[in-house]
């Protein structure tokens, strides 16, 4: 179902009001032990997700995103529930908590289906394809072996290291097949991974 129909913005938003009426109830009706408690949950969350955040998407922004969304996010819950007991009782406020359960978990469901991420890959731009090792240069020959080497080093899906594997492996061919003697020379210094073989063959442009 789409979000942006008319009857689920109606239910979004009068979601949202009888949420924020609970949650001004049940501000006022904790006292300052609970509002301190509050805020110590809030905090624990914001911490928790910030941690989360640093390790999936390293950056500040993203790292500041994470951590005010769930403490807020966890402030507004227990506010609610805060409303829903005082006007409801013990029993009102557990069929709230499960409501809010199940309607999250269908949320993550939802957005981590198969189709749903088939749908945000189809949506990516494609990669732009690299040029064939044999119209390179044997300098960029280098440059490129270093740059894989360096791509190897982070953190890669399967299929993404499978092709980096494949395209150093076609850097090496070619190198060998400009200048044998010079690969050889190359190799036979016991090179580190990362170094650049150019500098022992023949520069210049591909063979032909």
């Amino acid at each position: 179902m789409s979000s942006r129909g008319p009857l689920p913005r109606l239910l979004l938003w009068t979601g949202a009001t009888v949420g924020a009426g609970l949650a001004v109830i049940g501000g006022l009706a904790l006292r300052p032990p609970g509002l301190v408690a509050v805020g110590l949950a809030a905090l624990v969350s914001a911490c928790l997700a910030a941690g989360v955040a640093r390790e999936s998407r390293p950056g500040q922004q993203a790292i500041v995103d994470a951590a005010w969304k769930a403490g807020a996010a966890t402030v507004a819950v227990l506010l609610v529930l805060s409303g829903t007991a005082v006007l409801g009782g013990a029993a009102l406020t557990l069929v709230v908590a499960g409501a809010a359960a199940g309607a999250g978990a269908v949320v993550w469901l939802v957005r981590s289906s198969p189709r749903t991420s088939a749908s945000a890959a189809a949506t990516r731009q494609p990669a732009v394809p690299l040029p064939p090792v044999s119209s390179l240069s044997t300098e960029a020959l280098g440059r490129e072996w270093v740059r894989t080497t360096t791509a190897l080093s982070g953190p890669l899906d399967a299929p993404t290291r499978e092709a980096i594997v494949v395209r150093r492996q076609q850097t090496l061919d070619e190198l060998e097949r400009r200048d044998p003697d010079g690969f050889a020379r190359w190799l036979s210094g016991l090179p580190l991974a990362g170094s650049d073989p150019s500098g022992d063959l023949k520069h210049g442009d591909t063979a032909a």
